[in-house]
């Protein structure tokens, strides 16, 4: 009877077994690639062929083949098919989608290009940074991510960062443990300060959130999640990193709670963390992966950071002590996700590691790792770009041993704080990944990305980093350039060439923490140094480029980048000024700094005119967001302060570290503040902020007419 009993039984788990291999094996992969072209260009998508092909040495692969007016599309998996289709119409049909807008010149008839297969030589193309949930997505709706999504899938992205309804989740959690709604709720951040309240950086600030705010965001998770999964991506979502809300520290004074520093920020608003050898660390990580399955359905990738930009209280005497308990850290949140799903890999962020290279010192990033098995952790090297220009290392891979065995991701952070001014180093972007790909000591290297923590901005570096995901070999930008120029203008010039040296030569050479103007930052920061290589080859450069304006004045997109680049020659010069009158300011010389003022204040009022016609340099959208994300009048004007606070003061020590150069955020943030610090009134600077956070903002930016032409006459005025 018994042998009967395990015979069904094991049948059963053959045929599911079975099933569920014949189902992967047989997955349509054609069909979400074919909607997603479909949502780019309409029922022009109708007329492509698509063809299913192997990949190549286990490597997604992508062909193309147009020839006699038939587009053939061919690709191992969804992702490829769009990425093919995404290199077609730059190559070959001269259009290009972007986060500023597309330039779609659907040819009428498909010109012949031919491709062969081409393998990506990394498992996983990541993207997105914690930091994005707050610096550029936290009030975002479906509309806004569905593009977002689509726009990976068209960059060759099949690993993407997943924490929309982390609360939402943690209330279950929290919830069981004996804790109340108000307990929990005051734990929480407001939205836009969500991402440091994930990394264990900050609670409390700014919140607490809602019922309808928690429900709405279970329901954008949902649709999230499943366009990731139609497109055959492997997103990565929250797991428990060992920090606990101060209610429950207060029921357990049993627990040795560690009590950790972040951001100048009073300690009330800091995180308690567990002990790695409490039973409840385990515990709770079970429970957070359980209740975000059974909400989600079963995941893979799951991301803990428990020591972002915080280094933990111990003796710093004690390297013994420091590495046993660094090793029982890495044990314990690895068993906690395990716990949840045996399946599970943790993946963290590597930012740290660079950042406080100090302090992770080779055996104490070893002592972290060691107790973690290999196949089940990724280390996302979030910053490769960051060594060279801010901290004077080497990158860390290179000197972390390729680190130690376990899976990791090269990795950029091109943006921080989702600051906009054009800055990068283009030939790093180009080159650099491939130096680790071919390196003897790369370890175990499977995926390549890069983690922004804002978008919509430097478009050019996006699109340069897409490709690198999929190819083996370094870009030769002299080459690339004329291409990128022609899909996204629909044409080139010598002219757009010689402009484009010369941003090579200045903006598009460098990279620094901290692209702002001294005027968005008052007095100068000496903390974070503001820097902006706007020289004369820049400026050099964006005349140049604006005599493209007769040829180009057709494209959308050569008007927007024109209206950035003139904005950002504008800009400096007015910080010029602004420098000058912080100068006689401090001589006692009032009337002649007030005509330094005058002029800076003139200047970007003419700024934030031509910004009111780019469609991502306005902070209107990014009020409407967030009001649009609020259920209750009351809750429209906390989420529209929210969102206004993390650009201008942040809270602690990060004021003006979000730095946007925006219209509206210019004339009724920059200029008026300028006026004040700048009057009888310098005193009451800090309260003038914090009012004009807390009150509703209206949108009286003009802009002007023809913004290329009012550009070309300002800046003519400069000769």
């Amino acid at each position: 009877m018994k042998s009967t009993f395990l015979l069904r039984v094991i049948s059963s788990l053959l045929l599911f077994t079975t099933f569920i291999t014949t189902s992967a094996k047989d997955k349509d992969i054609i069909s979400p690639a074919k909607n997603l072209i479909e949502r780019q260009i309409g029922d022009k998508a109708q007329e492509i062929k698509f063809k299913k092909i192997s990949p190549l040495k286990g490597k997604e692969t992508y062909a193309i083949e147009a020839k006699n007016g038939v587009l053939t599309l061919k690709g191992s998996s969804t992702i490829a098919f769009s990425f093919a289709y995404h290199q077609y119409m730059r190559k070959a049909g001269g259009s290009m989608t972007t986060w500023s807008g597309s330039n779609n010149q659907i040819p009428q008839t498909w010109n012949n290009l031919k491709v062969k297969p081409t393998a990506t030589p990394y498992d996983y193309r990541y993207f997105l940074n914690v930091c994005t949930f707050g610096y550029t997505t936290p009030y975002w709706d479906w509309s806004r991510w569905e593009k977002e999504i689509d726009f990976m899938a068209l960059h060759g992205v099949n690993m993407p960062l997943a924490t929309v309804a982390s609360e939402a989740i943690a209330e279950r959690v929290w919830t069981k443990l004996g804790l109340t709604k108000a307990e929990i709720r005051q734990f929480f951040t407001a939205p836009a300060h969500l991402p440091w309240h994930r990394m264990g950086n900050l609670n409390t600030f700014d919140g607490p959130l809602s019922d309808e705010w928690q429900s709405s965001q279970i329901a954008l998770q949902h649709k999230i999640i499943d366009r990731m999964h139609e497109l055959g991506m492997h997103p990565i979502a929250p797991a428990f990193a060992g920090f606990v809300p101060m209610a429950f520290a207060q029921k357990h004074p049993e627990i040795k709670m560690k009590h950790l520093r972040w951001g100048g920020f009073d300690e009330s608003m800091n995180a308690y963390v567990l002990p790695p050898d409490s039973p409840y660390f385990e515990k709770i990580g079970k429970m957070f992966i359980q209740e975000w399955e059974k909400e989600f359905g079963k995941n893979t990738f799951y991301l803990s950071d428990s020591f972002n930009e915080m280094e933990i209280p111990l003796d710093p005497n004690d390297v013994e002590g420091k590495h046993k308990l660094l090793k029982n850290y890495g044990i314990s949140i690895y068993n906690s996700i395990k716990a949840g799903n045996p399946d599970a890999v943790w993946v963290t962020q590597g930012w740290t590691f660079g950042y406080q290279h100090k302090f992770w010192d080779k055996e104490s990033l070893r002592a972290l790792l060691s107790g973690v098995p290999d196949d089940k952790m990724i280390i996302i090297d979030l910053g490769c770009d960051y060594p060279k220009w801010v901290w004077n290392t080497e990158q860390t891979w290179k000197v972390r041993e390729g680190f130690f065995g376990k899976k990791w991701i090269f990795s950029y952070v091109p943006n921080f704080g989702g600051k906009t001014l054009a800055t990068g180093e283009l030939e790093m972007y180009a080159t650099s990944s491939n130096e680790a790909l071919h390196s003897a000591g790369k370890g175990n290297l499977i995926g390549f990305g890069s983690a922004p923590e804002g978008l919509e901005n430097n478009e050019v570096v996006y699109e340069i980093l897409g490709d690198m995901g999929w190819q083996d070999t370094a870009i030769d930008l002299d080459k690339w350039l004329p291409e990128y120029f022609t899909a996204r203008y629909g044409t080139t010039s010598d002219k757009m060439t010689e402009a484009w040296k010369y941003f090579r030569k200045s903006v598009y050479a460098s990279l620094y923490s901290y692209p702002r103007f001294t005027w968005q930052t008052v007095v100068q920061d000496r903390r974070r140094n503001n820097h902006f290589d706007a020289n004369s080859d820049f400026e050099k450069g964006v005349k140049l480029f604006l005599e493209c304006a007769e040829a180009m004045k057709g494209s959308q997109l050569y008007r927007n980048d024109a209206i950035e680049f003139a904005a950002y020659f504008i800009s400096q010069r007015a910080d010029n000024n602004y420098k000058q009158a912080l100068v006689e300011d401090s001589k006692g010389n009032f009337t002649k700094a007030q005509e330094y003022i005058d002029v800076t204040c003139e200047l970007l009022m003419k700024v934030d005119s031509l910004l009111a016609s780019h469609p991502t340099c306005q902070l209107s959208s990014w009020v409407d967001y967030a009001r649009n994300s609020g259920s209750t009048l009351a809750e429209k004007n906390a989420f529209e302060s929210n969102a206004k606070r993390l650009i201008t003061t942040w809270g602690g020590f990060q004021e003006d570290y979000a730095a946007r150069l925006w219209s509206g955020l210019i004339k009724d943030y920059y200029i008026p503040r300028i006026k004040k610090y700048f009057s009888r009134q310098r005193s009451e600077v800090d309260n003038w902020e914090e009012e004009w956070i807390k009150s509703q903002w209206t949108n009286t930016s003009v802009p002007f007419a023809d913004p290329i032409n009012e550009a070309k006459k300002i800046i003519a005025t400069f000769d």
